[in-house]
């Protein structure tokens, strides 16, 4: 062999190691390092029973914050009327901050040192929020859902809340209260009055019966 080959088949072999060293190692599969539902222990000066608590209680409101954050991009996508363009905005604001609670409730889970739910066959199989049709609905009919969404969510957060009180968890309290019950009140409140019936051009002049 020549010199010139020689030299060229070790460059060739350099060029060949060289991306072998660089080359992603794909199509991994392991052990799962956590199991779901199994918690590991945090120096957070809290007991193993009231991080399990709270992570369990967490998740529920996780995947059911999830359920409604999709509801509201739903409804963003397929309203419909003369309200479009003011609910289209307002269903992708509050889109927005549901996804910031989601993120928010997901860390608080990890951080108590539990695994919190992310794919959506498990979100599905976790909400209690009732799944609405696949077609578009009228306007009112989405308020209502999305309403009815908002109630069940500040029911449990309340309870979890309390719970989470009594059993020291002051972080996952402020979480509830500060973050989830407050943001879902506020939604709520710029929800329930576009369902106020009220006239739109002319003051209606006459009292109401029964007064």
């Amino acid at each position: 062999m020549s010199p010139k080959n020689k030299t060229h088949n070790a460059s060739r072999r350099e060029i060949e190691t060289g991306a072998d060293r660089a080359k992603p190692i794909v199509f991994q599969h392991g052990h799962e390092i956590q199991p779901y539902g199994k918690i590991a222990r945090m120096p957070i000066a809290l007991d193993e029973k009231v991080c399990a608590a709270s992570a369990d209680n967490l998740n529920q409101l996780l995947a059911d914050t999830m359920s409604l954050r999709d509801m509201y991009k739903k409804h963003h996508w397929q309203v419909a009327g003369h309200t479009f363009y003011q609910l289209h905005l307002l269903f992708d604001k509050h889109f927005g901050e549901q996804v910031e609670l989601v993120d928010a409730i997901a860390e608080r889970i990890q951080i108590l040192g539990g695994i919190s739910i992310a794919m959506a066959p498990d979100v599905a199989e976790t909400t209690i929020i009732p799944r609405p049709p696949r077609g578009r609905e009228q306007v009112p009919v989405q308020i209502s859902r999305l309403l009815e969404a908002h109630e069940i969510i500040l029911k449990e957060a309340r309870a979890m809340a309390k719970q989470a009180d009594e059993a020291g968890d002051d972080g996952t309290n402020d979480l509830l209260v500060s973050d989830v019950i407050r943001t879902n009140e506020l939604q709520v409140w710029f929800l329930a009055e576009h369902l106020v019936d009220v006239p739109v051009v002319r003051a209606d002049q006459k009292a109401p019966s029964g007064d």
